[in-house]
């Protein structure tokens, strides 16, 4: 599932506001939530989400590489590991930037609706 964060309008909608898409298709859900949250809180779940997704490629990377031996970046000598653990670790962050594999747009979606549900309670309590 991708969720698509550049903005969109609804179809058939005289729409003032951009909605957020979800493979494709427009979704009210997010949208309404970040409505309830604010620019500060989404930059921030936007920052955790894309390194989430950067440890977890991290993860990914590291276990693509664990084994290489010999003629690679560094060739094979006492240093390579940390070299190439330092190498994974920044080609992760840089496919999290990147746009990465997705994962991050979910957790952010994720975030979002939790910080809205959060904020809608505490409302409802006061």
């Amino acid at each position: 599932m991708q969720i698509n964060l550049s903005n969109s309008l609804p179809r058939g909608a005289a729409a003032t506001a951009k909605i957020p898409s979800i493979n494709g298709r427009p979704d009210y859900q997010l949208a309404d939530a970040l409505t309830k949250v604010s620019p500060q809180a989404q930059a921030k779940a936007k920052a955790t989400a894309t390194d989430f997704e950067g440890m977890f490629l991290n993860q990914m990377f590291a276990q693509m590489t664990n084994g290489l031996k010999g003629d690679g970046p560094f060739g094979d000598t006492q240093g390579t590991g940390v070299w190439r653990s330092m190498l994974t670790e920044q080609y992760s962050k840089s496919f999290a930037k990147a746009g990465g594999v997705g994962i991050s747009h979910e957790v952010y979606r994720t975030l979002i609706l939790h910080q809205a549900s959060q904020a809608q309670q505490a409302n409802r309590s006061n």
